[in-house]
């Protein structure tokens, strides 16, 4: 998180600073990158209706900036210098629309290489009630597993816990017990996978402050708090994978990818239809349809040509029986994913779309047909700021990061966002004094 100082007037509060908290989202996807920028503020009307309450963290967009990316493949990096020159001009491009330089990043990771399993955790509590020292070894505890050197561990999600013989605990700080258990959710990636996407994103000059799971950041800024307590399995429909991540009683229960995404169908379309990559795609959004019934028997459309060859005009149908099938077995996929984890039953708000791919004209109405459960497209909801720039469901993970990004603040961080401009002023006078004298002994030591 950077942080940048502004000047705030004249007279008696000359010299007083206001510091404006600033964070940043990275999603390098197999088709574009997006980067998306929120100023992040404390609101002080909880402080006025409560004094002594938690203020309330809000994130607001201020930029986003994206580019085309040829440099990824299911979520991994065969191509250094064209996903470093993407992400360089999508934080050129967010920069200039925020005004704000960025030097941190939280970046998110998926496809093939996420692999995740549940493990199991017990400690005995000390002073017979449990406190978060407590909560921390036991989810230490859980991750003491035997991980392969190749895999790095990304998240571990706690799901449960249980106190003596009460289960379904999920927040046991105060209780009174003697033993506590946690079952978690370890997600883990692929070293190698991990290192090249970091190295992409220094040589565009950020650093990285954290790496988030794709589907996990996702969720975040589509889903709920109601959702995620009644159960919801969120899909991130990308171009070259479906990432899947379930939410049992509001935790993490079960997360997966499924090795297809929208270029998929783009693929599918340049070979039925003869014509050009960049051209499939624009037809696919433009005039795509997953079930044909749905398109009328006449309509036609133009269609590029390869090689030169002049445009053509074709039946709008013949387009989407082409797409037809790769979305039924697309979202047959999902489905049995979702199936295989054992959680179809706990997840009663249904089933949740985002991601660039999701946008196809009636997929929704497929993925009901075929899951029989409530389907609706999802796009960021939990923000702030410029919302009209980021509401669509192909800048969910970008704005899921600023939502990951706020609620890892450190107490630091939050104590410095909550201050009043005077706390603020006065905290960094007091800091340069301190400085001042420091220097002024070191240098009479050093004499």
């Amino acid at each position: 998180m950077t942080t940048k100082i502004s000047k705030t007037g004249q007279g008696s509060s000359k010299g007083i600073t206001k510091k404006q908290h600033v964070v940043a989202g990275l999603d390098i996807g197999t088709t574009k990158v997006s980067l998306v920028i929120g100023a992040v503020s404390a609101s002080t009307q909880i402080q006025l209706a409560a004094p002594g309450a938690a203020p309330e963290i809000n994130v607001d967009i201020v930029g986003l900036g994206t580019a085309p990316n040829t440099g990824l493949r299911q979520g991994v990096v065969v191509n250094v210098e064209a996903t470093t020159e993407a992400i360089a001009k999508a934080r050129e491009e967010a920069e200039l629309m925020s005004g704000h330089e960025i030097e941190e990043v939280y970046i998110a990771v998926g496809g093939n290489h996420i692999k995740s399993f549940d493990s199991r955790g017990m400690v005995a509590i000390r002073n017979k009630e449990v406190k978060s020292e407590d909560i921390d070894r036991v989810i230490e505890a859980a991750k003491a597993v035997a991980v392969p050197a190749d895999r790095e561990v990304l998240h571990v999600l706690p799901r449960e816990f249980k106190l003596d013989d009460q289960a379904g605990i999920f927040d046991p700080i105060g209780m009174s017990g003697v033993r506590l258990e946690a079952n978690v959710h370890i997600v883990t990636a692929g070293k190698t996978a991990l290192q090249n996407i970091v190295k992409c994103a220094e040589k565009a000059g950020l650093k990285v402050r954290g790496l988030v799971l794709q589907q996990l950041a996702s969720s975040l800024s589509v889903l709920s708090d109601d959702e995620k307590k009644l159960g919801a399995a969120v899909v991130d429909l990308g171009g070259g994978t479906c990432d899947i991540i379930t939410y049992v009683a509001g935790s993490v229960a079960h997360t997966s990818t499924v090795p297809v995404g929208g270029q998929h169908f783009t693929q599918d379309i340049a070979m039925g239809l003869r014509t050009p990559q960049t051209s499939a795609e624009k037809v696919k959004k433009k005039h795509g349809c997953a079930i044909a019934d749905l398109v009328d028997e006449n309509e036609t459309i133009e269609v590029e040509g390869v090689g030169g060859r002049k445009p053509r005009a074709v039946l709008r149908r013949d387009l989407c029986e082409v797409i037809e099938p790769r979305a039924e077995e697309t979202l047959g996929l999902i489905w049995h994913e979702i199936r295989k984890s054992g959680l179809v039953n706990q997840i009663g708000s249904g089933i949740v779309l985002t991601g660039g791919a999701c946008q196809l004209e009636g997929l929704l109405e497929m993925g009901e047909f075929i899951s029989d459960i409530p389907v609706r497209r999802g796009v960021p909801e939990q923000v702030g700021g410029l919302t009209d720039v980021v509401r669509s469901p192909e800048h969910a993970t970008a704005v899921g990061l600023l939502n990951y990004a706020v609620d890892n603040m450190t107490a630091q961080e939050r104590q410095r966002l909550v201050a009043t401009p005077v706390e603020a002023g006065v905290s960094d006078v007091m800091s340069g004094w301190a400085q001042k004298v420091k220097d002024f002994f070191g240098g009479a030591l050093n004499s």
